[in-house]
């Protein structure tokens, strides 16, 4: 009986782990699963010198509930139980709070389309941050 959280970071998605998720569903008795798309400030960098605010939430909500869709997909074709929330905030911090109140007993984390230091910074950061196990998928 896992209860195993998935976070959607950025365009590219969570599909990876969505479909470790459903294997594991499938095999060993996942019980359900949360997706959690986080959204971060889009305010910052060179773009919002460009763009209005409400445009650059826009494009983001866009590109994200695409992404969103993506996993949701795979997990349904699978038949795993699961619920999905919209988070805000830097990665690492908004999923290491939300992990802190829901607590789930596993964080399982798409970084296929990462680099290795990308993803030695994330792994690093929310391992001194949570007590939930994190799994990267590639």
């Amino acid at each position: 009986m896992i209860r195993m959280l998935i976070p959607v970071l950025d365009h590219r998605g969570a599909v990876e782990a969505a479909r470790y998720a459903a294997s594991m569903f499938l095999e060993r008795g996942v019980t359900e699963v949360e997706l959690v798309e986080v959204l971060e400030p889009v305010d910052q960098g060179r773009t919002a010198a460009f763009h209005t605010r409400s445009a650059l939430v826009r494009r983001e909500k866009r590109a994200m509930l695409k992404a969103l869709i993506d996993a949701r997909n795979i997990l349904e074709d699978a038949g795993v139980p699961y619920r999905w929330k919209r988070i805000f905030g830097r990665w690492t911090k908004a999923i290491a709070d939300y992990a802190a109140i829901t607590q789930p007993d596993v964080m399982v984390i798409d970084v296929s389309h990462m680099g290795f230091f990308r993803r030695l910074i994330m792994f690093t950061s929310l391992s001194r941050r949570t007590v939930t196990p994190v799994t990267l998928v590639h």
